[in-house]
């Protein structure tokens, strides 16, 4: 490419590029300015007299060196946020994968089968509403190690929103479509890919997305109970035994963000596989 070619090409990449910040500015500013005024009101009330929570600032002030060194490995339980996130990520990965598995499978086989449906419907409505927290003690009891414990607890809290949905998918299924399968003789395995998987998998992304984010709530508050393993709840029960609150809020923003990071993928992959989703 010539000089000019250059020059000409460079107007067009920033024109480009300021047009699609202009396209993404209207909706970026409004949680901007939330979140600037949600800080403001926080910082005011933590200056008023008696207030024991601190502010923004003195959080920052507080907390800058994990800010800055989120990698650092001092050994044990003594590791920066990332190792903390990351740990709780890997057992939420595997507990959340084998609950969409048995989940799917378990809500398929109720939702064709009104037998199953009868006898296992109220057995699991009992089960969903227990807490995360009621579970942990039951997980200790029958497997004696906090990480297998940890594991079952976000697999029982996050498989009852993918059963119930997937369930309630296969239920859904317009009875023109079963009409046409029967005419056409499809076989169980042609109904199940071209006809099951397809109409109830908008229901089912909707109870994984349900889903992601419970597993997430529950392996915090799981590593909050379970003392001695690496995972950021355990930072926070750590950081608010030796009285660091600022540490908490610090941990609690990260919490947020992954949580707020998991549900985005997760809807990016509904779109990119249901685009008429949109």
């Amino acid at each position: 490419m010539t000089v000019a070619q250059k020059r000409s090409a460079s107007p067009k990449f920033d024109n480009s590029f300021l047009s699609s910040l202009q396209k993404q500015f209207p909706e970026l500013v409004p949680p901007v300015i939330a979140i600037l005024i949600f800080l403001t009101i926080w910082q005011l009330f933590s200056w008023t007299p008696g207030a024991t929570l601190p502010g923004p600032i003195k959080v920052i002030q507080d907390t800058w060196i994990l800010i800055l060194y989120p990698f650092y490995d001092k050994g044990g339980t003594d590791k920066g946020l990332f190792w903390q996130i990351w740990a709780s990520l890997q057992r939420v990965a595997i507990s959340y994968s084998l609950a969409a598995i048995v989940g799917i499978g378990l809500g398929v086989l109720i939702g064709v089968n009104k037998t199953m449906s009868k006898a296992l419907d109220p057995l699991f409505q009992l089960l969903r509403t227990v807490p995360p927290l009621a579970w942990v003690p039951i997980s200790l009891a029958a497997l004696r190690q906090n990480e297998p414990a940890a594991l079952f607890v976000i697999f029982i809290t996050a498989i009852w929103p993918i059963l119930i949905n997937t369930a309630v998918g296969v239920t859904q299924i317009p009875q023109d479509y079963n009409n046409v399968a029967k005419v056409l003789q499809l076989s169980r395995k042609e109904y199940f890919i071209n006809i099951l998987i397809p109409s109830a998998l908008p229901y089912i992304f909707t109870g994984l997305r349900i889903a992601i984010g419970l597993a997430w709530l529950a392996i915090i508050a799981a590593e909050i109970v379970m003392s001695g393993i690496v995972g950021i709840g355990f930072f926070i029960w750590d950081a608010y035994q030796n009285n660091n609150v600022s540490e908490v809020i610090l941990a609690l923003v990260y919490i947020g963000v992954v949580g707020l990071i998991l549900d985005k993928l997760m809807a990016a992959l509904q779109n990119w596989i249901l685009p008429e989703q949109k």
